[in-house]
């Protein structure tokens, strides 16, 4: 009974499921909407300048910071159904997760890519008295964070098949040593 219970309570993520799933799509309409305000006050205001340039540029970086999140919520829709509802869903194999490390690797990417861009409108936006030599600072200690991680995977063909095997760092095989890297001094004799 209490198995039963077990097995089918993973079907309660179906809630997480929808709520990211209408999270993304609100996003992204609700950031077509506001590109679409862009583009007409543009037109309106017929204003060609340096500054008006820049304010339309502020506003297409912004717009890609928005899709870039609803991109983020979306795969962690995709990502959850797949782990707890059905895993045979047909995706690209870039959006595919086979575990949870897959679901964060891909939502840390994605976030590292919202702080790049956040960087960008900041920079493009930048008027002078402002100091962003500081966030630029604090991004550039956060950007190295992913591929220093020790929960980090490292991806490998396998010989036979087209599919990847993903295994921890630390459960690899040690690779084989080469003679032309070891001193001459630790070299065995020939003899």
């Amino acid at each position: 009974m209490l198995r039963q219970v077990l097995a089918s309570s993973r079907y309660i993520m179906i809630i997480a499921v929808i709520g990211t799933f209408l999270g993304s799509m609100a996003l992204i309409l609700y950031e077509i909407l506001a590109l679409l305000s862009i583009f007409i006050d543009t037109i309106r205001a017929g204003n060609v300048s340096a500054k008006a340039v820049k304010v339309f540029a502020v506003g297409m970086v912004e717009a890609v910071d928005v899709f870039l999140i609803a991109i983020a919520v979306y795969s962690i829709s995709i990502g959850l159904y797949s782990l707890f509802i059905d895993d045979k869903l047909p995706l690209p194999k870039w959006l595919e997760v086979h575990n949870l490390e897959d679901l964060k690797g891909n939502l840390v990417s994605v976030v590292i890519a919202v702080l790049a861009v956040l960087f960008l409108r900041e920079a493009v936006a930048w008027d002078g008295p402002r100091q962003i030599a500081a966030f630029g600072v604090a991004l550039a200690f956060v950007l190295p964070a992913r591929p220093l991680s020790p929960l980090q995977h490292n991806t490998q063909r396998s010989p036979n098949t087209c599919t990847q095997q993903t295994q921890p760092l630390h459960s690899l095989p040690p690779q084989p040593t080469t003679h032309a890297h070891t001193p001459t001094r630790l070299r065995p004799r020939a003899s």
